[in-house]
C-alpha cells in the first residue's frame, strides 16, 4: 500500500468521487451498506467507504508493506513502527489508530490496512467501546 496521509492511496486521492473509483477499477465485486451508514465498493484487494454525498472516507487495502513516501515498513512491524513514531496513536475496538499516519488497522489481522480522510480521526477518537 503506498500512502500518502489524507492525501492519497495507491494513487487514488481522498476527493475522488465514487464515479472516479469505478471509471478507474471498472465494477466492484460488490457494493453494500455498512452498519454505520457506509457505502463499501468491494474490489477484492482494496474496499472503498463513501458517505451518501458522495465522500471518500476510507480506503482499507492489502498491506503486505506500507509505504509512506521513502519509507516502507512491514506489516509485521507496523504497530512497533507507529507506536514509536506517533505519540498520538489510541487503541480502539482492537485497531490501532494513528492521526499521523491517518491510518487503522488490526495487528493480529496481519495485512490489511485502513486509510482514513482527515476528518475520520475524530470519529475514531470518540468512538466507545462496551
Amino acid at each position: 500500500m503506498h500512502l500518502q496521509p489524507y492525501e492519497s492511496v495507491n494513487g487514488v486521492p481522498f476527493t475522488a468521487t465514487r464515479a472516479d473509483v469505478i471509471r478507474a477499477h471498472g465494477q466492484p465485486r460488490s457494493e453494500l451498506r455498512n452498519t454505520v451508514g457506509l457505502t463499501a465498493l468491494d474490489y477484492g484487494d482494496v474496499v472503498y467507504r463513501f458517505q451518501d454525498n458522495g465522500r471518500l472516507e476510507e480506503v482499507t487495502a492489502r498491506a503486505e508493506v506500507l509505504h509512506l513516501g521513502t519509507v516502507a515498513v512491514p506489516f509485521r512491524d507496523l504497530a512497533v513502527f507507529v507506536r514509536s513514531s506517533d505519540s498520538a496513536a489510541f487503541d480502539r475496538a482492537e485497531f490501532l489508530v494513528s492521526p499521523l499516519y491517518g491510518i487503522a488497522f488490526v495487528p493480529g489481522e496481519p495485512g490489511w490496512v485502513t486509510a482514513l480522510a482527515r476528518h475520520c480521526v475524530g470519529e475514531w477518537e470518540a468512538l466507545r467501546v462496551s
